[in-house]
């Protein structure tokens, strides 16, 4: 009977992971939150929260939206490098292949969020509504990671939602606009991380 359950665990497993992407590592999300509460804290420097409705004013923005870009590109770039690292590091110690079918759906299903989202903040920018930018990236995001969701674990599925009503609510909530990015790609993401690391990641790190 014990040798029955047993088979049926491992075929179950194989199905698993020929149908989802099991080797996003809690340490990427982690590493990923950090780079954000950076970025945040430099975006923070350059614009205090008394003073963020200066932005309305054509020349403050010229000066100021470029700055914040290079941040926002530096922390995406951060985030993306050590996300790619983790990655792969944890789908070696799993012997597998992190280049495959799942992964490329993945990818591919997260992306189409993505690249929409930021057309779209680049149509707010070009329009002027700057602060709007804030919110639509948590709401995208949010919505990219739902949608890749179906072809990984599940906790990436509840993150998602959870950066989405941050994101709306935060569009009633001008004046705190960059606390709720900070938060949303931030604190959720070390949180979401932390559990991943704890849940999936740690027995693979002790057999090191």
């Amino acid at each position: 009977m014990n040798e029955h359950l047993e088979n049926l665990k491992e075929i179950r497993s194989l199905m698993e992971r020929s149908s989802k992407f099991l080797s996003l590592s809690g340490l990427s999300g982690i590493s990923a939150g950090i780079c954000a509460l950076l970025g945040a804290w430099y975006a923070h420097q350059k614009i205090h929260i008394e003073g963020l409705y200066l932005l309305f004013d054509p020349k403050v923005r010229q000066e100021i939206v470029p700055l914040l870009l290079l941040d926002a590109a530096v922390v995406l770039l951060g985030a993306l490098i050590f996300g790619v690292l983790f990655t792969v590091r944890k789908a070696r110690m799993q012997g597998l292949n992190v280049w495959n079918s799942t992964s490329k759906r993945l990818v591919i299903s997260m992306l189409i969020p993505l690249l929409a989202g930021g057309i779209f903040c680049l149509g707010l920018l070009y329009n002027g509504f700057f602060w709007i930018c804030f919110p639509a990236t948590l709401v995208f995001y949010g919505i990219a990671l739902v949608n890749a969701s179906k072809y990984t674990v599940n906790d990436t599925y509840y993150l998602g939602l959870s950066e989405i009503i941050l994101g709306l609510v935060s569009l009633f909530l001008a004046r705190w606009n960059l606390v709720f990015w900070a938060v949303g790609f931030g604190v959720l993401h070390i949180i979401y991380g932390t559990v991943m690391y704890f849940k999936y990641d740690r027995k693979y790190t002790t057999q090191e």
